[in-house]
């Protein structure tokens, strides 16, 4: 939005609201995020994905309560969501710039991640690095393209959005 883009969100529940001036879209479920972003990044030029929905739902939703079975063992059945990021990928249109981010076993699945999803760039951050991840206001992490690896040392999360958005002008205008 700061540099004259037109700026769509697609959130669930978040801890800082999205900045004014951009097209928010809120979602509850997994499918539901999947929904959104599917249909929003076909109009998309670049596609941001930072996001880490849940890999699993439950397969059977009960609309109350469910009373217990006399000390009954109770089973619950998972079954898996869609890859968002892996159908954004198989969408992908000639010059459209796809990011997608990684949080675990960070370079050897970053890059598997930025093949088998057809991305241009992945965001490798490893959370469990002092003074990165969540609830801090600083990250530390690698920006991975076909091209190479920059490293983004601990700095604040505005500083490496704004590392994010040049390698990503860089991708656009390769």
């Amino acid at each position: 939005r700061d540099r004259g883009a037109d700026v769509t969100v697609v959130c669930g529940i978040t801890q800082v609201e999205p900045p004014t001036g951009v097209r928010v879209i809120r979602v509850e479920s997994t499918q539901e995020l999947y929904d959104a972003v599917t249909a929003e990044a076909k109009l998309a030029d670049v596609v941001i994905q930072a996001a880490a929905p849940a890999d699993y739902r439950f397969a059977v939703r009960h609309d109350q309560k469910l009373k217990k079975q006399d000390g009954m063992p109770f089973m619950v059945e998972l079954v898996e969501n869609p890859d968002i990021a892996a159908a954004v990928g198989s969408a992908k249109r000639p010059g459209q710039v796809l990011v997608g981010f990684a949080a675990e076993h960070l370079m050897e699945n970053a890059a598997k991640k930025l093949q088998k999803k057809n991305l241009d760039m992945i965001v490798a951050n490893d959370v469990s690095k002092p003074g990165a991840g969540f609830n801090v206001d600083t990250n530390i992490a690698t920006l991975l393209t076909r091209q190479g690896a920059t490293e983004c040392p601990l700095q604040s999360k505005a500083a490496l959005a704004q590392e994010i958005l040049n390698k990503i002008d860089e991708l656009r205008h390769a």
